[in-house]
Formats: C-alpha cells, sequence, structure tokens
C-alpha cells in the first residue's frame, strides 16, 4: 500500500465553480489551515480544478504542506471509462491544476462499466496502477457511493484508498463493513457527507439528496430528538462522529462558501459529550437509508 498524508478534515470542492466567488474560495480552500483540498475531473465540468489551478499559480504554487486530490472521472458524452480514459482524465486535471503529480488519484464513480470491465486489460484499473508504478500518482483509490461496489474494488487488495460518501455517518452505518475490511487491508478511509447531504446540519427531509425509508426517517428522527435533549448541535455532533471514529482517516467536508469554510472550526470544536454520542449508541444499530 501506497500511504497518503492525511489531515483529520480535507476540504472538499465539488462545487466549487458553480457559483459567483469561486476564485476567492478556491484561494481560501488552499490557505485554509483545516486540511488537505478534494476535487475530481468532472466537478462544475471542470471548473472546480481550474479554479483551484488559477488560485494554486496565484499562490505561486501549493502552500507548504498542503495536498489537492483528484479523481478519474468517465467521459461525459461516451460514458466510456477505460483505460485510455483514465489517462486523459488525469491530463485534463494535472493541465487544470498546473501540477506534475498528484499524491491520490481515484476510479470515481464508475457507474459506466461494469466490475470486470473495469479490471481487464486496457481498463481503468491497470491504467491506475501502471500510473502508479511510474510515479505520476502516489496513490490509488476507488471512490464511489454503492457500497456493494466499492467493496468488490476494495476486496481486490490493489487500492491505496477508498472512499464513499453519506454511508459512513451518525445515522448511517452501511459503509462499515466495507470500511473494516480496508482497514484489514492496510488502506487509508475516506468518509465523505458527514452530513447526509444537509439533513444533519439543515434539517432537511431527505437523505442523501433521496427520499428517506419511512424507519430510516424516524431513526433520524430519534437522532435529532436527543440532540435537542443534550443541548447539542446535531452539525457538529455528526461532524465530530467521523472525526473522532477509529475507522476513518480523513472525513471530507463539502464547501460551497467562504461562510462555510469560516464555521468548519466552530463545528469542529463545539462541545459533544461523550453521553451524547453513547445514547445515540443505545438506539441501536441504524435502519436501511436506502441510499444503495
Amino acid at each position: 500500500m501506497n500511504a497518503v498524508a492525511t489531515t483529520p478534515v480535507t476540504l472538499g470542492a465539488s462545487s466549487l465553480g458553480t457559483r459567483p466567488g469561486a476564485s476567492e474560495l478556491a484561494g481560501a480552500l488552499l490557505a485554509s489551515p483545516l486540511g488537505n483540498v478534494d476535487t475530481s475531473n468532472n466537478y462544475a465540468g471542470g471548473r472546480s480544478e481550474t479554479a483551484l489551478g488559477e488560485a494554486i499559480r496565484r499562490a505561486g504554487g501549493l502552500p507548504a504542506g498542503k495536498l489537492v486530490f483528484s479523481k478519474a472521472d468517465s467521459d461525459g458524452d461516451t460514458g466510456v471509462f477505460d483505460g485510455d480514459r483514465v489517462r486523459r482524465s488525469l491530463e485534463e486535471s494535472l493541465g487544470r491544476l498546473g501540477l506534475d503529480s498528484l499524491p491520490l488519484y481515484q476510479l470515481h464513480d464508475p457507474y459506466t462499466i461494469g466490475f470486470d470491465e473495469a479490471m481487464a486489460p486496457g481498463g481503468a484499473v491497470p491504467a491506475l496502477l501502471a500510473l502508479r508504478d511510474q510515479g505520476v500518482i502516489g496513490a490509488i483509490g476507488i471512490a464511489s457511493g454503492t457500497m456493494a461496489q466499492v467493496h468488490e474494488y476494495v476486496e481486490t487488495g490493489l487500492f491505496d484508498v477508498v472512499l464513499s460518501h453519506n454511508r459512513f455517518t451518525l445515522v448511517d452505518r452501511s459503509a462499515e463493513p466495507t470500511f473494516t475490511r480496508a482497514r484489514e487491508l492496510g488502506m487509508t478511509v475516506f468518509t465523505a457527507a458527514p452530513f447526509g447531504g444537509g439533513t444533519l446540519a439543515n434539517g432537511s427531509g431527505t437523505y442523501g439528496y433521496h427520499p428517506m425509508p419511512a424507519d430510516f426517517a424516524a431513526h433520524v428522527d430519534r437522532v435529532r430528538s436527543l440532540a435537542r435533549e443534550w443541548s447539542v448541535d446535531l452539525a457538529a455532533a455528526a461532524l465530530q462522529f467521523s472525526l473522532r471514529h477509529p475507522l476513518v482517516d480523513t472525513t471530507v467536508v463539502g464547501v460551497s462558501s467562504l461562510e462555510r469554510l469560516n464555521a468548519l472550526p466552530g463545528l469542529i470544536g463545539a462541545p459533544v459529550p461523550d453521553g451524547f454520542f453513547a445514547a445515540i449508541e443505545q438506539l441501536g444499530p441504524p435502519p436501511a437509508s436506502g441510499n444503495d
């Protein structure tokens, strides 16, 4: 396994480039002491990487100790996700970012291809392995949402990193078997979207941007009630659950504005008693969230 240097929080740039102020926010992400930055080839149609690349050039290079991670994506027009597409995706990412190499490049949402196709000669995974061997990539990862798919890639033992979103949170533990297996294999574990797509931060009635099954919604309501009983900021508790969990190396928190970036230290440092987390565990295993 190739090690990846992580920070407790990784700043997610998936929405960077989708709204005004991208240039200022990109600079703030790079300057922030909170952690490394995560992006992808297709975030905002490439504008996330472009904004970060412009900020890197304005700063005269990456700040000391700051890392930028990115991901390979399928061709947006054809869905092709073979080895050639992985190499082109990396070239596009490096070009936008103005970098010669990346410490981590991940296979991102390979929904347009099957596992066997990805693993076959000429496929996406052999291309990632070759790029790692060449030193253009420091480590390779699998980054996706569907846990059955992610688990299949993890079991190969070829990847250095696993990332999944919405599946390992204060109210959803569906990624736990996969993350446990990744740990056994010596992989680095990234979990993303600790607020479940806003559910645990703004009270949204969806989870992971999808309707919640009735039993899962009832579980979320019980967690919200406990937060009120303990006078706990639910968003802070959701983030700190991830930050304190031994299965997680880093938590990717999406940052869509300077206001959200500036609010993060408060969530990280807010008082959340151990007793609150114990009360959550006493609720028992969460029901399925309906995201798989």
